[in-house]
């Protein structure tokens, strides 16, 4: 055994680290030639299976390093064709059984496989992406036209680079005399004007010296013959004979061949992959495609179980993706002046062939539908056709950045952990996950969403921005990746922050005057409202044009003025932002502290509603118990029992609490003197707690006297989950967010009290926020909601997507506009169950948004499920959308008139009756 001399990068955590290491360490033996690599891989490959996905995922990063030739593939080793032949054959038996036996894994088997393929050359499509990198580093040849042509390979290979790389061998022949590459581009239909027409262009001539020659003669030469098998089909041709069967008579030494045809194959598919074959170099490439599905479609029910020559419809399936990606490609050049709906039909193109190639696709087919139903729309001249199509976009692309993250997360360490030991190009491992991703259907998906991004924006009148707190500032931008990273950073001077990711449960840090995000957070969102009760500027951009100039700014001063729709900056003087006006602790923080009087146990662990007051919970149970009788008679309230503040610490207080009491002051004194790490430890401490039996006692009688149901009654277990879900509400005040954002305020955090306000759970169809005021315009005679499916916890919290939302006047409550429609790919529900509301005496104070700090806790799981838009009545059925949407805007504006000021109100939607479960003064 000989021990790699390479280190490896990282600590190797998220990967198989000691299957990285046996490849190492076998790696100088499999080098020796590609028998040898695939017999090492398949004893490796028999290991990896059980270690799940990571041990596959060892197992395609080398292959796929192999493939890219970052490996060596032969040290002058005399090895026979059929031992080669043989070796591979082991190696795609064994993946072939593993596809069978573990179908959660099917997708990375594929990826396994096209890097394998035949002989150990991989899938020829993707080799188009591998060898032009191999071509660039073997002759140096990194810049000017080359990354140019490259940077075109990634995007959309077409006919025109088997033209290109002709042009390129001619011209290194001709000893680079540039009247030849010209003639030979001109000659065959590729001018300069073409060069220049490609989403990425080429616009350099090339330039090599003639020490390069000889190499980029031979690179190219062989590179010819790979651009020539894509784009003339051979490959897939290969691949077709193979399971339809051929012979071939010998001649001279060489025997004879016959590959007898797949039992069992669809008896469409024969016809289907002649027509293919017919077509494969269309200029429309629209039958083709649809052709190619067909056939991936008629095999899929042959992947989906065992048979003896399993692993060559792999093949073909894996050489049909490949030839739908290419046509793809290819078929951009016609969408350069296409209509919506010629765009939104390669898209659902590109979308079935991922569907069809991803274990998981649950989310891809719902995004499949949702834009059928817009092709659907279109073809009615729905006025409303390109403002949904916006909304099924946006999941799209969240659908795809999960995606890219699951890949990253699986893949991108052990690329690096394995690469390090390897002694792999730093360069290749970079990017080793955004090359995989780019080589497959979801980077061409990526592109023609692009396309049609700006196209659905101006058609529904949306512009590049939504302003979401319209707040005018001045300031130095610094770019960031997630808000959630920087959220406890305090800022010296003031800043707008550019954040690639914002969740929607983040705090503004100090400092920071604008947040401007491609990410969509609810206007709703717990970030939006502090963002406007802070009087900092928080704005969404559409255009990524317009987001690189941010980024490109970072370090300069600013001015930022929002209008209704739009947002507009300016470059301006540095002293402009350090002579502004006031000091960063006023207007831009909390300067005084506010003070909580504290709260004390009234003798009493559970009170009735009609014993709420504001000595004993917080004005969340307060305001509820209000509108029960003044509301009108349609809108219900549920019934409401609270557990007043004081009960938390009377009962830590307990001996049979002893013990988590002192570990919780122990580790609060931590906490105090900076070490936040501690909090969540006191989360989990508080979760110890015992129940008193007289808590037990009281809370039963006040909930049966209400006419709730009584978890105990159920037997112990129920009423065990129930006392969980109590402990986490109070131990929610030392959640990070929380406990920085009082910090912030300088609330003395031993001040503040967790009441918790019992609910029934209404188990929703839909949820809803209203604020009585338009947040993003200040227009008081305008209400504003957003309503979601399912529970309304994905609406206020951290999950993507957009809630559909809409606008009303006071005037005529019965004339509603939606403003956007759903994008969120995962709804919330629940079985009839109690919710534990926290209910604090630091929420709702003057000047501090307190409100969503602290959690809610229902007493079983919520179900997450995956929405189907296209079936939902809100979004389908007009009259439906209209009845549902007047109600609530109904309810909003009743309960503003009782309170005579502007409210922010939660509710749910339940067989078309509407609950309201909380409000709150608008802050």
């Amino acid at each position: 055994m000989i021990v790699s001399c390479y280190q490896a990068v990282g600590d190797g955590i998220g990967t198989a680290k000691g299957l990285l290491h046996a490849i190492a360490e076998q790696e100088s033996e499999a080098e020796r030639s590609l028998m040898h690599r695939f017999n090492i891989a398949t004893g490796l490959t028999k290991r990896a299976k059980d270690e799940g996905e990571l041990g596959l995922a060892g197992i395609l990063v080398w292959m796929r390093f192999m493939a890219t030739r970052q490996l060596t593939w032969n040290k002058n080793y005399n090895v026979k064709p059929r031992e080669i032949s043989a070796a591979q054959d082991r190696l795609t038996d064994l993946l072939q059984q593993i596809f069978t036996e573990q179908p959660h894994n099917r997708e990375i088997v594929r990826l396994i496989m096209s890097t394998v393929g035949r002989g150990g050359q991989g899938d020829v499509g993707q080799r188009i992406r591998d060898e032009i990198l191999v071509i660039q580093r073997n002759n140096e040849c990194k810049g000017g036209m080359m990354e140019e042509w490259h940077q075109k390979l990634h995007n959309n290979t077409s006919p025109d680079d088997v033209v290109i790389c002709q042009a390129l061998i001619d011209y290194a022949k001709s000893d680079f005399n540039m009247d030849v590459y010209w003639n030979t581009l001109i000659s065959n239909g590729v001018t300069k004007e073409r060069l220049g027409s490609y989403d990425r262009k080429i616009c350099s001539e090339p330039r090599f010296s003639h020490d390069q020659k000889y190499g980029l003669i031979r690179d190219l030469t062989a590179y010819l013959r790979t651009l020539k098998a894509v784009h003339s089909g051979a490959d897939l041709e290969s691949a077709i004979a193979t399971c339809m069967g051929y012979s071939a008579e010998g001649r001279g030494f060489m025997g004879g061949v016959r590959i007898h045809p797949i039992s069992g194959l669809s008896s469409e598919l024969p016809g289907l992959l002649q027509f293919i074959m017919e077509h494969i170099e269309d200029k429309w490439v629209g039958p083709l495609l649809e052709g190619l599905l067909e056939a991936r479609f008629e095999l899929r029910s042959n992947l989906l179980k065992p048979h003896d020559r399993l692993k060559d419809i792999i093949f073909l399936d894996l050489a049909l993706d490949s030839t739908v990606r290419t046509a793809i490609e290819r078929g951009f050049e016609e969408l350069n002046n296409a209509q919506p709906s010629e765009i939104i039909y390669f898209i659902t193109m590109v979308l079935e062939n991922l569907s069809l190639s991803s274990d998981n696709n649950e989310e891809i087919i719902y995004c499949l539908k949702d834009w059928h139903h817009t092709i659907d729309l279109c073809k009615s001249k729905s006025d409303q056709w390109a403002l949904y199509a916006k909304a099924v976009l946006d999941r799209t692309r969240l659908a795809l950045t999960e995606k890219a993250e699951h890949y990253q997360k699986v893949l991108q360490p052990s690329a690096e952990y394995l690469g390090g030991l390897l002694g792999v190009d730093q360069s290749a491992l970079s990017i080793f996950t955004e090359e995989m991703i780019r080589a497959g259907s979801a980077a061409s998906l990526s592109l023609l969403l692009n396309r049609l991004d700006p196209v659905l924006r101006n058609i529904a009148h949306l512009g590049s921005w939504q302003v979401i707190s319209p707040v005018e500032v001045r300031g130095f931008v610094i770019t960031v990746d997630e808000l959630a990273k920087v959220q406890n950073e305090v800022y010296g001077q003031k800043t707008i922050l550019v954040a690639n990711r914002v969740k929607g449960e983040e705090e503004i840090p100090d400092g920071v005057v604008a947040v401007l995000t491609p990410d969509m957070p609810d206007v709703l969102s717990h970030v939006s409202v502090r963002a406007r009760n802070s009087k900092v500027c928080f704005a969404t951009c559409f255009d990524p044009n317009i987001l690189d100039d941010l980024r490109a700014k970072e370090g300069k001063a600013l001015s930022i003025r929002p209008t209704s729709s739009d947002l507009v900056y300016n470059e301006i003087k540095v002293n402009e932002v350090l002579d502004d006006s006031e000091n960063l602790s006023q207007g831009h923080g909390v300067s005084q502290g506010i003070a909580l009087k504290k709260k004390k146990f009234n003798g009493k662990y559970a009170i009735s509603a009609d014993e709420f007051s504001d000595e004993l919970i917080g004005a969340k149970s307060r305001n509820i118990a209000y509108l029960r009788g003044k509301v009108p008679s349609w809108v219900r309230v549920p019934v409401s029992v609270a557990l007043p503040f004081g009960v938390f610490e009377k009962v830590l207080s307990e001996d049979m609490n002893k013990g988590v009491a002192e570990k919780i002051e122990a580790l609060d004194k931590l906490v105090a003197k900076g070490d936040f790490s501690k909090l969540h430890k006191i989360r989990e401490i508080v979760l110890q707690m015992n129940a008193p039996s007289q808590l037990v006692g009281e809370l039963k009688d006040k909930m049966q006297r209400a006419n709730m149901p009584w978890p105990g009654e159920e037997g112990e277990e129920r009423w065990l989950q129930a006392w969980m879900a109590i402990k986490r509400v109070w131990a929610s005040k030392w959640n990070e967010r929380a406990y920085f954002s009082t910090r912030k305020a300088k609330i003395d955090h031993s001040d503040l009290c967790m009441a918790v306000l019992v609910q029934e759970i209404i188990s929703a169809d839909y949820a809803f926020v209203i604020h009585t005021t338009n947040p993003s315009t200040g227009d008081s005679s305008e209400i504003y909601a957003e309503i979601v499916k399912g529970l309304g916890e994905t609406l206020v919290g951290a999950y993507p997507g957009r809630a559909m939302s809409f606008v009303t006047k006071k005037s005529d409550l019965n004339q509603v506009k939606v403003l956007g429609y759903p994008s969120k790919p995962i709804g919330l529900f629940i079985r009839q169950s109690i919710i534990f509301r926290s209910d604090s005496n630091g929420e709702d104070l003057e000047g501090y948004a307190g409100a969503g700090l602290y959690d809610s806790v229902p007493m079983d799981e919520e179900e997450k499920r995956t929405i189907d838009y296209s079936s939902d009545p809100l979004v389908v059925d007009h009259n439906f959308r209209r009845s549902i949407l007047s109600k609530i805007a109904q309810v909003g504006h009743a309960i503003e008139e009782l309170y005579g000021s502007p409210q922010d109100v939660e509710g749910v939607v339940k067989d078309g009756e509407i609950y309201v479960v909380q409000t709150r003064p608008q802050m």
